[in-house]
């Protein structure tokens, strides 16, 4: 069976089970009140609002629901409504509860109330109280709803299996960037030549990106998503994305400017860069040396100096090539975890409440893959497009169900060379320098996004606003290797050049990771792409036999 197939079938077993079986799964019984942060759940002893809250500490909080009590919650109109208030729920005693002050304060209170042993797993019952907030209409509607305890403890089981296959996959990405793109300058041999493909790649990329930001915005204004969000669902998803959202503002805002990313290219410690991952410090300090590499003199035998770290690079090269189609192996079991884990995350409300917009992002999405990328394989680099996409399929699908550009890295590469025929002059240099600066798809997304949080706010947005955000997603995205935690984070830094409010990220914040598997794959087929139009460019014919069969 072929890789893509496997891989395929591992992401549709993965819907099934995280709709059917995940946390916010309709057929199970919700009856988990689920925090990952212990101190934002308001626990008391009794259900009074007089009575104090339970100092309770040590990251995530999981609380058994056992009933709710009834109560009324009035609107902004005064007009009552027969809801939960409160939900008498029960927990565990763990040593994360019991330590510092924040222990010795919870002791304090359960004992205050007539529990006799505390100790580590002793079962507590409390009272949490549901908050609500005012919607615009007068409606009101909770923040925190329960979710299946079920659906909690599958996670707890999935998500080391996705995360093993993920670490798998990232161990072999710094050896293999710096290898792959030392080895691809080196061989080219002409310092002019990389200057002139350097020059050509770096232009075409940043032309694509400028494109598809483009084609978000205009995909945005004609179905107008943002019209479609209904009060009670803007209501839940500010409330229960807005602390999220806050983190990622305060990363925007920390961090460097565009000036400051471009001199944090250059590293200090290339050293420090490997053992770091700075992919690109590691890609700067790589074609550096693979250029001085090209240049040392011959050694008396006429042969350049140079040769033996090139073959010792080249070697690793392969090496790394090897390790991936070991860890390819477990691919199925590892994407099927990992899709599982996002669709039962989000649950079908949250995808119903945003799914509009998501149209949108994909149309967008489909209209850069089909028109922009599908024009450059077939008039420019002159290849089939079936034959062309049906190739690239494997790293698609790897791309869509890790949403890591580099995590495909290699098998982009093996795409490239094996199928598509390309040399490895042109692939090692192309493709990794495109996994950390090409992000054609995040950009699109940030455009469309920025355009939805616009229209959720009752904002018009003029030409000259809309252009500011072209030109702040496509800078964004070329310095985005710089920014932790990347497509949030520089959509922080597009809003906030749009004057956009950045608390319109707790909207999108629930739909980000099923996007960011679109949005990644569009990116890597970017990569192919260009890579495609380049080889094209420098004289190589493509596909000159037929594709390989994959195992």
């Amino acid at each position: 069976m072929k890789l893509y197939t496997q891989i395929l079938i591992g992401m549709l077993i993965g819907v099934v089970v995280g709709l059917l079986f995940g946390p916010n799964a309709a057929l199970l019984p919700h009856d988990l009140y689920a925090f990952s942060d212990a101190s934002s759940a308001d626990v008391r002893l009794s259900p009074d609002d007089s009575a104090p809250s339970l100092a309770l500490s040590g990251g995530r909080l999981s609380l058994s629901l056992i009933e709710h009590k009834m109560g009324e919650v009035k609107d902004s109109k005064g007009v009552s409504f027969e809801r939960p208030t409160w939900a008498k729920v029960s927990f565990r005693l763990t040593p994360q509860r019991l330590l510092g002050k924040a222990g010795q304060q919870l002791k304090t209170s359960l004992e205050a109330s007539g529990v006799k042993e505390i100790k580590i797993g002793t079962k507590v019952e409390a009272w949490l109280k549901v908050p609500y907030t005012q919607i615009e209409g007068g409606g009101v509607t909770a923040k925190r709803v329960p979710v299946s305890s079920w659906g909690q403890r599958l996670l707890a089981i999935l998500g080391p299996i996705g995360e093993l296959f993920m670490r798998l996959l990232k161990m072999v990405i710094v050896p293999l960037v710096f290898s792959s793109l030392l080895v691809g300058v080196a061989s080219l041999g002409d310092v002019r030549k990389l200057g002139r493909l350097g020059s050509r790649t770096i232009l075409l990329y940043t032309a694509t990106t400028a494109v598809a930001v483009s084609l978000g915005l205009l995909c945005a204004n004609i179905i107008n998503p943002g019209s479609f969000v209904d009060p009670e669902a803007k209501a839940r998803l500010l409330s229960e994305f807005q602390g999220a959202a806050s983190a990622k503002s305060d990363s925007a805002a920390s961090a460097p400017s565009m000036i400051e990313n471009l001199l944090q290219i250059i590293p200090t410690n290339p050293l420090e860069s490997l053992a770091t991952g700075n992919m690109l410090q590691i890609i700067f300090f790589a074609i550096f040396l693979g250029v001085a590499l090209t240049m040392l003199p011959k050694d008396e035998e006429g042969q350049p100096k140079g040769g033996t770290i090139i073959r010792f690079f080249d070697d690793l090269q392969e090496a790394m090539i090897v390790v991936i189609n070991l860890i390819m192996k477990i691919a199925p079991l590892g994407v099927a975890a990992l899709v599982a884990a996002v669709i039962g995350q989000s649950g079908w409300s949250v995808l119903k409440a945003l799914l509009v917009y998501s149209v949108t992002v994909l149309i967008g999405l489909g209209l850069q893959t089909l028109l922009v990328y599908g024009g450059l394989i077939r008039f420019v680099a002159k290849v089939p497009l079936g034959r062309f996409f049906s190739i690239i399929r494997p790293a698609q699908l790897l791309a869509f169900s890790t949403s890591s550009s580099s995590a495909t890295l290699p098998v982009s590469m093996e795409c490239a060379e094996e199928d598509l025929k390309m040399s490895k002059e042109v692939s090692s240099f192309v493709l990794p320098l495109g996994s950390t600066v090409n992000m054609d798809g995040t950009a699109l997304y940030q455009g469309v996004a920025a355009v939805f949080i616009a229209q959720v706010f009752g904002m018009d947005l003029s030409v000259g606003d809309q252009l500011s955000i072209v030109l702040a997603a496509t800078m964004a995205s070329i310095g985005a290797a710089g920014v932790p935690g990347a497509g949030i984070v520089t959509l922080a830094l597009v809003l906030t050049a749009s004057g956009i409010p950045q608390v319109g990220l707790a909207l999108i914040l629930g739909m980000d990771r099923l996007l960011d598997m679109f949005r990644t794959a569009v990116n890597v087929t970017g990569d192919l792409s260009v890579a495609a139009v380049m080889a094209t460019s420098e004289g190589e014919t493509l596909l000159v036999d037929e594709p390989q069969e994959r195992p």
